[in-house]
């Protein structure tokens, strides 16, 4: 396989400038810092094919929907989040001709992203006529103080004569999103900088959608031994210049800062452009040096949580971090209002709204890294958007509350019908991270208040969505879409049957933990928790009792699955078919038994400990050689079940595959963004996968392997207060009480006392 970037423990590397691949380059290249991020993109003008995409947490626009055919409950709009101001352009000339590597003659280019510190360097050799110049970039969006962007450049004439540079450093708001439906732009300037201030104000444009106008400032300072010539201020840019001529070996330096705030932070527009003054004069304050320092304590303290260290495979090592790196600069949880877009700040597909991905797959993830106040900023998210969510099930002519399979602020905002209005068992994903951050945590703050309307107002969505068959006297949920989106508009989806029938159980549970006043507050009547029991005692789930296995939905068993009773195995399609969504028909895809992600198997990772080894491998020896992963969300799951089955070579497989999904862009197509959400499945696979954690009674559970591919590897676990660090090594397993009280873990069955060292 020929890659992109060179295999480095903490940085992704290349000294290769593939001009065909540069989106890809972009997109693996990305920053963030939860508050803002940015593309890969240079910060020079580059006249090839490029993706300039700068985006901020919160700030998002109602684009008109845009369907073929009109249905009752669509969506008015689209949420997207919109490409905001462009904060680290740069015009450089050389001798008056403008540096563009799309034309020009270069050499020793390097392009670093720094992991371990989160900096990404860039360095090359422009030639122009006689002159011959070196550049090298850093920039970082800090950790520390969020609303700072620092980009920093150093030019040396390595020429034998004089050389004059010019730099424009700039602002501009004359930006637009390559999704958008109309091919409209969404902002407007409101106040068109000030030369003096080097500040700029834009403002989303009206909506008809109620939903809030945001404005976004932009303020930069400039440092640099170069003489400055001049500002302009035009059509929504402002520029400050500088200009210098350098003697052969002589450099010069820019570093430009600039603050980005929003109106989310502020309630009025002045109060907006006192806090850009006030942030910019507090870091301008500080030399270089200490705004890099301050960033970096925050990623070394993340690390020291987080990282996991593998021997024996610099691919493996390689990939964990990268995806944990991109997971933390999307999310760190400062922000209850923010959540996890699938691409993160690394692009505009899906729109960077937010996902069921949140709660299934990123939660267990910072669950076991981080504070657990992040989790449950999380949670939090999801309850201060239940209007939205009973408005989405209203449009549906339900009671209850549907949560939106794509949202920014509750309200339904994605418009394919089989997949807004039918993969509705995000319900049930939600109702299970609730269950999942009280069971790790032990905190039942959560569930006992704002948690319980939560489950109440999903089981009443789920008791009206069933409907009882006279005819198996059983209730069902036709027409629906699990999570293998490759089956939809299906009767009777496993998981989503399963799903709702835990749920509205879970939820009877906790009403009986309520006191008076909350029970009072939700009104839930001896008749409906009457009805709940009933739907949970005789939900249908179709099953195959000749195969022993859980059928994924209704007439999937009848689909051309000859061979072995299995059908062609997915190795043995034509690999000029592969991937199937982008080379097959949608009709052919939603005829073939091929299987998108995990769907059946979604469910039973949920709760392994729920189902016996031969109900999970015959189900897994079922469903994996048809599924094709064509999702960034199924390998990590086949994964973690793989492990718990002690199917080594395919629990390997498929954490490689998850671990380096974008890195070594398996289905091609990385170039949109990165896969920001499933990031999280490389921990999944190596933490609940290879080291077999559960949690199971309120005591933390271990069952390592190591795989014959490594030598060790190592990773900290956070619960109930307390860091575990294990380590897995070819002689054994050592636990490890890094911090906390003392406390009682299960190691492969074995009661173990883990005390700190005194």
């Amino acid at each position: 396989m020929k890659r992109m970037f060179d295999i480095k423990p903490w940085n992704i590397v290349t000294e290769t400038f593939d001009k065909d691949n540069k989106r890809l380059l972009e997109s693996m290249t990305s920053l963030g810092n939860e508050h803002m991020g940015l593309r890969g993109f240079f910060e020079e003008d580059y006249s090839g094919d490029t993706h300039i995409g700068t985006y901020i947490g919160g700030v998002w626009y109602p684009d008109k929907t845009r369907v073929g055919w009109w249905k009752n409950g669509y969506p008015k709009y689209f949420g997207k989040v919109i490409n905001s101001i462009n904060f680290v352009k740069m015009h450089i000339a050389i001798n008056g001709e403008i540096v563009d590597l799309a034309k020009d003659k270069f050499s020793e280019f390097k392009l670093d992203l720094d992991m371990k510190n989160s900096i990404l360097k860039r360095s090359f050799v422009v030639e122009k006529n006689d002159a011959k110049v070196r550049f090298e970039f850093e920039r970082f969006l800090s950790a520390h103080t969020r609303e700072l962007a620092d980009v920093y450049v150093k030019v040396t004439n390595l020429s034998d004569t004089d050389v004059n540079v010019k730099i424009d450093s700039i602002l501009d708001s004359n930006v637009f999103n390559e999704d958008s439906n109309y091919g409209e732009t969404f902002w407007n300037v409101l106040e068109e900088g000030k030369v003096v201030s080097n500040t700029i104000l834009i403002e989303t444009k009206p909506n008809d959608f109620g939903t809030p106008q945001f404005i976004v400032g932009a303020k930069m300072t400039n440092n640099t031994n170069m003489e400055r010539v001049q500002s302009t201020e035009v059509e929504g840019e402002i520029a400050e210049s500088f200009e210098i001529t350098l003697a052969s070996n002589e450099s010069a330096e820019l570093d430009k800062r600039v603050i980005i705030v929003t109106s989310r932070d502020y309630g009025t527009t002045e109060e907006l452009v006192q806090g850009l003054v006030s942030l910019s004069e507090e870091q301008d304050a500080l030399t270089r040096v200490d705004l890099v320092k301050n960033h970096i304590d925050v990623w070394h303290n993340r690390w020291l949580k987080s990282d996991i260290e593998i021997n024996g495979s610099d691919e493996a090592q390689q990939g964990i971090r990268f995806n944990l790196y991109q997971l933390f600069s999307t999310y760190y949880g400062d922000d209850s209002r923010l959540n996890i877009g699938p691409k993160g700040f690394t692009g505009e597909k899906y729109g960077g709204a937010t996902y069921w991905d949140t709660e299934a797959f990123c939660l267990p993830v910072y669950l076991g890294v981080t504070d657990p106040k992040v989790s449950k900023n999380l949670l939090k998210y999801r309850h201060q958007q239940l209007d939205g969510a009973f408005h989405n099930a209203r449009e549906q002519g339900l009671d209850g509350a549907l949560f939106p399979m794509v949202t920014f602020n509750g309200i339904e905002c994605h418009n394919e019908w089989e997949i807004t209005f039918e993969e509705i068992h995000r319900n049930g994903d939600i109702a299970f991270a609730i269950y999942n951050y009280t069971m790790y945590t032990g905190d039942t703050s959560y569930v006992l208040n704002e948690g319980a309307d939560v489950l109440v107002a999903i089981s009443r969505f789920w008791a009206d969505r069933v409907h009882f068959s006279n005819r198996h006297n059983k209730y069902m949920m036709h027409g629906v879409t699990g999570a293998d989106e490759y089956q939809n508009n299906v009767d009777n989806n496993w998981y989503t049957n399963k799903i709702a029938e835990w749920t509205l159980k879970y939820t009877l549970e906790v009403l009986e933990m309520l006191d008076e006043a909350k029970l009072n507050e939700l009104k839930v009547s001896e008749d409906e928790k009457a009805k709940w029991k009933d739907i949970v005692e005789n939900m249908y789930a179709p099953y195959d009792k000749e195969l022993g296995i859980f059928v994924q939905h209704d007439g999937f068993l009848d689909k051309e699955i000859t061979l072995n009773e299995q059908g062609i195995p997915v190795n043995e399609l034509k690999p000029e078919d592969r991937p199937l969504n982008q080379k097959w028909s949608w009709d052919k895809i939603l005829r073939s038994p091929y299987i998108k992600q995990a769907d059946v198997l979604q469910h039973m990772w949920y709760f392994l400990d729920e189902f016996t080894k031969e109900e999970k491998q015959r189900n897994f020896d079922f469903y994996e050689p048809l599924t094709v992963h064509e999702s960034s969300l199924s390998a990590s799951i086949y994964s973690v079940v793989a492990a718990d089955l002690r199917y080594e070579d395919k629990a390997v497989e498929l954490y490689e595959r998850t671990a380096r999904l974008d890195l070594d862009n398996y289905n091609n197509d990385t170039e949109d963004g990165l896969h920001i959400t499933s990031m999280s499945g490389s921990w999944l696979s190596i933490v609940q996968g290879f080291g077999g954690m559960r949690v199971r009674g309120g005591i933390l559970h271990f069952d390592p392997f190591l795989p014959s591919k490594w030598t060790s590897y190592k990773f900290r676990q956070l619960f109930r207060g307390r860091v575990v660090e294990v380590e897995v090594t070819k002689e054994g397993t050592t636990l490890k009480l890094v911090e906390g009280e003392p406390m009682e873990v299960d190691l492969a069955g074995e009661k173990v006392m883990l005390e700190g060292e005194k």
